[in-house]
């Protein structure tokens, strides 16, 4: 069994566990298509070891790019910028190491403390 995100303009609409067969197979009224995605894959490494496919695992939401054959977990805030090399979005300020819960204010461009 793999992973599969269904596609449509470039954006996952459903993330399903299925056969190979069963995709080639698949009559489907929606437009779209039908890309494989790999639960162990996260910023282009396979937690496994194995090979890596897409950079990311799909989720609802995210963007395929076809010329990167990945898949971006939507921006979250407008100041993050995307990392070419794992196609994550990274902070412009680095998250706090100390142990404690941190929250992103994009208005100060800072962590804050969670409470």
């Amino acid at each position: 069994m793999a992973h599969f995100a269904k596609v449509k303009d470039g954006i996952v609409t459903k993330v399903i566990v299925a056969e190979q067969e069963f995709i080639n197979n698949l009559v489907d009224n929606e437009v779209g298509q039908w890309i494989q995605t790999s639960y162990n894959t996260h910023g282009g490494v396979h937690s496994l070891g194995g090979t890596p496919l897409r950079k990311n695992y799909a989720g609802i939401g995210f963007t395929y790019d076809e010329n990167r054959d990945a898949f971006i977990p939507p921006k979250p805030f407008n100041s993050w910028t995307l990392n070419e090399t794992t196609c994550l979005w990274e902070c412009p300020v680095a998250y706090p190491t100390d142990g404690q819960r941190y929250t992103w204010n994009e208005t100060n461009q800072t962590w804050d403390l969670v409470e």
